[in-house]
């Protein structure tokens, strides 16, 4: 049987708990148009009570397979990604709209979540780990060449015919003294 869905009362009464869940995630759940598609999504968690009052501790696994857009050639290619976790649950707490200001957070904060309900499901958790897993430009292979912003060619494919010399017309004023330099040292 499938627990998807942490429930702080149940580690509550009984201990730490294990969870695993699998999901079928669209595309248009993740707001990323780098992904052209994605498979199943599996998650494993063990949560259990923190050391502050309130709070509670999911470490786990999650894992998928995608299709993701490469940034600089914009072709399809395959994406693993079997990403370890380790999230801190806290109550969140209540404040007034002039009590909220700017805070800088350390390091150990960065992991850390706060919660109103007392329950999370897996599925919101693995989408959360899977935007976060992406990365920000995908790259097919470190070595992509791109697409040609001439003519728009593959030049991991093919290659193009576009004349590829860089002329800067700031040194054509330049031009005139080295052909008179090359006249003067010919005589």
């Amino acid at each position: 049987m499938q627990k998807t869905i942490i429930q702080f009362d149940e580690i509550d009464k009984y201990g730490p708990q294990s969870y695993h869940g699998s999901f079928a995630v669209e595309t248009s759940e993740l707001g990323r148009e780098e992904i052209e598609n994605i498979g199943e999504v599996t998650v494993d968690v063990e949560a259990s009570r923190g050391d502050l009052p309130g709070e509670y501790v999911a470490e786990g696994i999650v894992a998928y397979i995608a299709d993701l857009r490469c940034s600089r050639c914009v072709e399809p290619f395959p994406f693993a990604n079997r990403s370890h976790f380790h999230l801190r649950y806290r109550p969140r707490a209540e404040s007034s709209a002039a009590e909220i200001q700017d805070v800088e957070i350390s390091q150990e904060e960065l992991d850390m979540e706060f919660y109103d309900e007392r329950s999370i499901p897996l599925r919101q958790m693995a989408i959360e780990l899977i935007q976060l897993s992406i990365p920000m430009k995908p790259l097919c292979d470190d070595g992509c060449l791109g697409l040609c912003p001439r003519c728009g060619a593959n030049l991991a494919r093919e290659q193009c015919a576009c004349d590829t010399s860089v002329t800067d017309d700031r040194w054509n004023a330049l031009r005139g003294i080295r052909e008179e330099l090359a006249r003067k040292r010919e005589q």
